[in-house]
């Protein structure tokens, strides 16, 4: 039978909706694990033995965050980059061979230099996929937004003035487009920061997906690298995965951040380093060195003067779960 790792690198892989990871976390059952589909959330499948006086910790597992953007003007170049160096997967239609070259040179992980509607027919969309149109013409983003709102996405939005907008709008409502999707669109794109250089106008986008981001339901990441290792028959040895499950008061990173620790201290991804991070490599090394449960919460209560050493404005308190990740099947 597939590990849970490996279940949920296949399930990330195919499907488009929502996927949520449930862990018992006290309790006989305590380190089970299983998947909620959006589809099969009032499903039957239980815990054996679950009561409800279990704690449970559940988070919506997102993927590897995948920034489309339309059009490879000068605006996109720092988009590119900004995309990239926030760990987003970017990916760049523009029908002009030389616009296309630029995108390359700026960084983009993919680019498809065919007609907009051709190109974004490549695109499948999911949850995770963030959508910018900023296109050099109301005709492209007519094209492109009327193909990206039949797809499953994040976000989407549309860079131009309000009366392009508006045109592009009524133009799609005309053709039957939802008036309410079109209306959910993003336009005129980006946080108001009074941007007016093409760097300037990338950090409002960016910014404006950054929060719309972070203010989705309690989610946690595995990074291609995290899952990559965790799902690897060819590197069997110990391993533990540590993931956030609370916090209160200052800490370094948010609830769901993971970190993988091997049992020669090595370790993959991080939970923001320092001494809360050095703790848990210590727990996890001696998990594995002892003969006793494979499961663990943790709590790491930061003082103030340890708060202080890390940068932090005050101390604040962290669980961690730690859980021995069985070596994958070959």
């Amino acid at each position: 039978m597939d590990s849970f790792y490996t279940q949920l690198a296949k399930v990330l892989g195919e499907g488009e909706g929502d996927i949520w990871s449930e862990t018992v976390l006290d309790g006989e059952h305590a380190g089970e694990k299983r998947l909620l589909h959006t589809a099969r959330e009032n499903s039957e499948i239980e815990f054996p033995g679950e009561d409800g006086s279990c704690r449970a910790f559940r988070e919506r597992v997102s993927r590897t965050p995948k920034l489309v953007i339309c059009g490879a003007g000068h605006v996109s170049m720092p988009i590119i980059r900004m995309g990239k160096m926030l760990g987003f997967t970017v990916t760049v239609l523009e029908d002009r061979p030389k616009f296309a070259d630029n995108a390359r040179a700026a960084g983009a992980d993919a680019v498809i230099c065919e007609m907009f509607r051709d190109g974004l027919s490549q695109v499948k969309g999911d949850s995770d996929t963030w959508f910018v149109i900023v296109t050099r013409g109301h005709r492209y983003d007519t094209e492109c937004l009327e193909a990206i709102l039949k797809k499953t996405y994040a976000y989407v939005g549309m860079m131009g003035s309000r009366r392009r907008v508006a045109i592009v709008k009524d133009q799609l409502a005309e053709k039957g487009v939802d008036r309410e999707a079109l209306e959910r669109v993003h336009t005129p794109i980006g946080l108001k920061i009074s941007a007016e250089m093409p760097e300037e106008i990338a950090v409002s986008i960016m910014a404006e997906i950054i929060q719309i981001k972070n203010s989705r339901e309690r989610g946690g990441g595995y990074s291609r690298e995290l899952l990559a290792a965790l799902t690897d028959p060819a590197k069997p040895g110990k391993r533990v995965l540590a993931t956030i499950i609370s916090r209160k008061g200052s800490a370094p990173r948010g609830v769901g951040t993971k970190m993988l620790i091997r049992e020669d201290g090595s370790t993959v991804d991080t939970i923001g380093g320092g001494c809360v991070e050095s703790e848990i490599i210590q727990k996890a090394l001696l998990m594995m060195r002892m003969e006793g449960p494979g499961f663990q919460i943790c709590r790491v209560d930061m003082t103030l003067d340890a708060a202080e050493d890390e940068g932090m404005v005050c101390g604040g308190v962290v669980e961690v779960m730690l859980e021995m990740v069985e070596p994958a099947a070959p």
